[in-house]
């Protein structure tokens, strides 16, 4: 068997937004840079206290000598071969050289500082501990102070950084309430309403996403009202052609000409309903209807053949004319774009609509129903599907088009809210 790779955690989401890695990188940047100037500052101040130290040291090994040299008692921090003298000293007196060098002397810092005499070595030692504290108080400081100077970069860069995705976020967000069909939303940034004001990167994107959403809007309304005056002035001329045909004797030149003003009627109904839709100024009325007997009633008005099945009936809170209008378009456009047994099942407040035909268009299962399309042997404009789905909004309902799991076919389904009634035992299914 081939042995499973272990999957790699995943990071948290939080870690992958900007202010993450804004802070990040300030923090390593603000410790990289504390870093170096504590460095700096630690080996000049290290650097000048050892030489201070040293200078000091070798003054007094001068004085020393001569004291030596001419037979005076030495003073007790100096002496011949004193115990503690470093080795690496005595081996350089031992050359005939002198040396300085810092090392401990009864727990103490001592600067020692030592040259030949007479074949032995002349030594002198200076304390160091004052030097060695103010070192490690100076190291201290450059800890603390670095501590508090990275913390306030970093709350500081945090904040401006918080600032500007907030900004983003809401820019994104309005460009999502835009994609939702919102196109009165903006992001009124104010640095683009006072030309004077410098712009930054920000209010750039934000102004360009508020000129598109207006150009958008305004081409979309243009459309809209379009459609509605055509449709409009479509009634009138249809309507004396309607009342027209019905004065032409019987005959199959009469059937054509009703049957092609009905089509054309029903066309232009369907448009005037879409416009409406369009300005999403749709009222609903709402009252609690059962699902089971509404769906047996639509069917029963479309006058095909349809089989409907109730797995479990549930009572939901609609506007029956418009739930009729979606259920009835899914209804006809599976029997005019499929093939029987179309049947309607209805379990709770989900109801299904299948047919045993080729199936929807991979078009419409990618991007919903599209206006004045079809790829089913040419029949229809497109727009049962639609009205579909824009009433289903009105509604607050779920409509959702997909494959038949088994034997194939279309598969249309409608989720509705489910009304609950509460009594004092809580609530009753």
């Amino acid at each position: 068997m081939t042995p499973r790779r272990a999957r790699r955690p995943r990071a948290p989401a939080w870690t992958a937004t900007l202010t993450w890695k804004a802070a990040v990188f300030i923090a390593v940047m603000c410790c990289a840079l504390a870093a170096l100037l504590g460095t700096l500052v630690h080996v000049s101040v290290t650097g000048q206290t050892v030489r201070d130290a040293r200078e000091k040291a070798l003054s007094r090994l001068v004085e020393v000598t001569r004291s030596y040299e001419a037979g005076e008692p030495l003073p007790p921090f100096a002496g011949l071969d004193p115990a503690g003298l470093p080795e690496p000293l005595r081996r350089l007196t031992a050359r005939g050289e002198r040396g300085t060098m810092i090392a401990d002397h009864e727990g103490r810092p001592t600067m020692w500082a030592a040259g030949p005499a007479d074949g032995h070595a002349l030594a002198v030692r200076v304390d160091h501990s004052v030097g060695a504290g103010t070192i490690d108080a100076l190291d201290r400081s450059i800890v603390g102070s670095s501590v508090l100077a990275i913390a306030a970069t970093l709350a500081v860069g945090v904040a401006a950084v918080t600032r500007v995705t907030r900004r983003l976020h809401a820019t994104a967000q309005v460009a999502r309430r835009i994609t939702a069909g919102d196109l009165d939303a903006r992001v009124d940034d104010p640095r683009t309403k006072d030309p004077r004001r410098p712009q930054d990167e920000v209010a750039t994107v934000s102004g360009a996403l508020d000129t598109m959403a207006s150009s958008l809007q305004g081409k979309l309304q243009s459309e809209q009202r379009f459609t509605a005056d055509v449709a409009h002035e479509l009634r009138t001329p249809l309507t004396g052609l309607s009342a027209a045909a019905e004065l032409l004797p019987e005959g199959r030149p009469a059937e054509l000409v009703r049957d092609r003003v009905r089509a054309m009627r029903g066309l232009t109904e369907d448009l005037l309903e879409i416009s409406r839709l369009d300005a999403r100024n749709e009222t609903v009325d709402l009252a609690v209807h059962g699902l089971g007997p509404l769906v047996e009633r639509v069917v029963r008005a479309s006058g095909a053949e349809t089989e409907v099945r109730i797995v479990r009936d549930a009572a939901v809170e609609t506007d029956r004319r418009r739930l009729e209008r979606v259920l009835g378009n899914l209804v006809a456009n599976a029997h005019l774009h499929g093939r029987p047994p179309v049947v309607v099942t209805v379990d709770g407040a989900t109801v299904t609509v299948r047919d045993h035909g080729p199936g929807y268009p991979e078009y419409l299962l990618g991007s919903g129903p599209q206006r004045f399309r079809t790829e089913s042997g040419g029949k229809g404009h497109g727009l049962g599907l639609t009205i579909a789905v824009g009433q289903a909004e009105v509604i607050g309902a779920e409509l959702e088009f997909g494959s038949a799991p088994e034997g194939g076919g279309a598969e249309a389904r409608i989720r509705l809210p489910e009304y609950v009634r509460f009594t004092d035992d809580g609530p009753e299914g």
